[in-house]
């Protein structure tokens, strides 16, 4: 893209948010259409739906958007908080530089899950890191694996960006993640068989045994919709989606 044609998508993109705004009543509809949206979006990242449980206590996640793909890795211990607010941006940065409306979908790996897959010597390494350690670590290794470009810099105070050497970080993270290798490995391969996950029709979710991939893009197809998660059979890598009942959420 030529610099002309970036400042002038710019520039469109001011011009539209001055005609959104355009008032009291206007500004007061932009907000209420953005909390909806957000709402819904984080109401899919941990709600029950179906035969898929309620997401909770530690995950990982990342952010694709349509064109420029993998945005952010990210975890947390308490996924049903994180995952709701991660949309609404009050207490996490990602949504003020990639607003949700452009999301194209959501990976969350509920990582414990995989454990029992992992060998017994790094089962004890993750009891005596801890979970929250263990989080870090896995999410090091996926950043490292991915290198998603909001991960890969952070902001200095003189007002510009400085690259990140993920390599060579010294993070706790960085350096538990030495100790797990093969959850590491099972972690990436269940990060990338949903990452890989098609849209389903009729639905903006699609779960497994291990996690879920929430598509914000599809909500824009479906206003006033009720969107569902797809039902899925036991085994994580053959799952059969299935198209379900409307209802609201």
């Amino acid at each position: 893209m030529s610099d002309q044609v970036y400042e002038d998508a710019c520039r469109a993109w001011r011009s539209s948010l001055s005609t959104l705004l355009g008032d009291t009543s206007l500004l007061e509809r932009w907000q209420e259409r953005r909390y909806q949206f957000a709402h819904r979006v984080g109401a899919l990242l941990t709600g029950m739906h179906d035969d898929s449980p309620a997401t909770t206590g530690p995950v990982l996640y990342g952010v694709f958007a349509s064109g420029a793909g993998l945005c952010y890795v990210g975890q947390t211990q308490q996924a049903e908080r994180r995952l709701r607010d991660l949309p609404v941006g009050e207490s996490h940065h990602l949504a003020n530089t990639v607003p949700p409306e452009i999301w194209e979908k959501v990976v969350v790996i509920r990582w414990p899950l995989l454990l029992s897959e992992a060998p017994r010597p790094e089962q004890l390494e993750v009891e005596a890191m801890g979970s929250a350690v263990c989080g870090l670590a896995l999410e090091h290794a996926l950043q490292l694996a991915m290198a998603p470009p909001l991960n890969s810099r952070r902001r200095r105070t003189s007002g510009d960006w400085q690259p990140r050497d993920l390599a060579r970080s010294r993070s706790r993270g960085a350096v538990q993640s030495q100790r797990i290798p093969e959850l590491s490995r099972l972690t990436l391969a269940a990060w990338n068989a949903l990452s890989e996950t098609e849209v389903p029709r009729g639905a903006a979710v699609v779960a497994t045994g291990v996690g879920r991939v929430v598509f914000p893009s599809a909500l824009h197809e479906l206003p006033g919709s009720g969107v569902g998660v797809g039902r899925v059979s036991p085994g994580r890598d053959k799952a059969q989606v299935e198209r379900p009942p409307s209802r609201g959420l």
